[in-house]
């Protein structure tokens, strides 16, 4: 969301002061209470950019590169600049078995302070993303990283076409895009440090649309690759502070410059600080509400996904 060295940083009203709407690079002074709420809470806090550790942050826009303009003539790529989305926070979750769909569950803070919201007439346009990296093990972990926005998405955009698509298409264009800001060797080794994936391609992930959300659930366990690199750099989490940005492939020049959906900054995290959820807690059941179900995938070896140079 910020210029190439213009650094963001501080609390979470600063954080909220920025966030922007889809297609724009406009920004509000006037911050919804259950956008503020979001930032604020979750199991993971709100920290310093460059300084802060076991919690999370907003990296600039313009730390990524991404498919430019041009980029099926000349394969360049360009920093993405603002996100599409506004950045919420994130949750570090803990359970004894895997957690899916967490937005209609009952106890998830996002959804709770959006409804919170609209029973009192407010933000009924408002649309959260979120995706749910779900961690498998004698105990089960989902990051949850969350993004929104207060007004509508632009029908016919690329991320309008992903939300409302089929989960083929969507297979096809969901990808994450790494960097490894501080770590280990070991951990960038095996990560790649500007890594980009095809998620969709390259393990299962579950779509799950609401009334006024989407959230991905992407499963770690479905390729071995993917699970021996994640444990690796989980053994050296409390050292390693990592950017993940997530976006809709460009594939056709209409599609093209690349924009970011979101990133989220993890800032040297530690494993106890995960809030320990009651996974079989029912979800709530409305009548808007509709699961997109499973796509299950073929694996594939985890690592650029999208036939270009990794992202150097």
């Amino acid at each position: 969301m910020c210029p190439t060295k213009q650094k963001q940083r501080g609390s979470a009203a600063e954080s909220a002061s920025k966030y922007s709407r889809p297609g724009s690079i406009a920004t509000t002074t006037s911050i919804p209470d259950w956008i503020a709420e979001s930032i604020n809470g979750g199991s993971l806090r709100h920290v310093d950019l460059d300084n802060g550790t076991n919690g999370w942050a907003s990296p600039p826009g313009d730390l990524f590169s991404l498919r430019s303009k041009n980029y099926l003539t000349n394969r360049q790529k360009s920093p993405s600049g603002e996100y599409l989305l506004s950045p919420l926070g994130m949750d570090w979750l803990k359970s004894t078995s895997k957690l899916d769909n967490v937005l209609a569950r009952s106890d998830n803070r996002v959804s709770h302070a959006l409804k919170q919201a609209q029973s009192q007439g407010k933000s009924k346009k408002s649309f959260i993303f979120a995706v749910n990296l779900q961690v498998p093990g004698k105990d089960h972990y989902s990051a949850v990283f969350y993004f929104a926005t207060e007004d509508p998405i632009a029908p016919g955009s690329l991320l309008y076409r992903f939300i409302n698509g089929d989960d083929a298409f969507r297979n096809q264009r969901f990808k994450i895009v790494n960097r490894i800001v501080k770590g280990p060797w070991i951990v960038k080794k095996a990560v790649g440090n500007y890594a980009a994936c095809l998620l969709g391609k390259a393990l299962t992930c579950n779509y799950h649309r609401g009334a006024n959300y989407l959230e991905i659930d992407v499963d770690i366990a479905s390729s071995a690759i993917a699970n021996a690199i994640l444990h690796i750099a989980l053994g050296y989490v409390t050292s390693v502070t990592i950017d993940m940005g997530f976006l809709v492939e460009g594939q056709m020049e209409d599609e093209l410059p690349e924009k970011l959906i979101g990133a989220v900054r993890v800032c040297q995290m530690e494993m106890s600080s995960a809030a320990v959820i009651d996974a079989h807690m029912p979800p709530i059941q409305t009548a808007a509400a509709r699961g997109m179900g499973c796509s299950k995938v073929n694996h594939h070896k985890y690592g650029d996904g999208d036939g270009d140079d990794n992202d150097k």
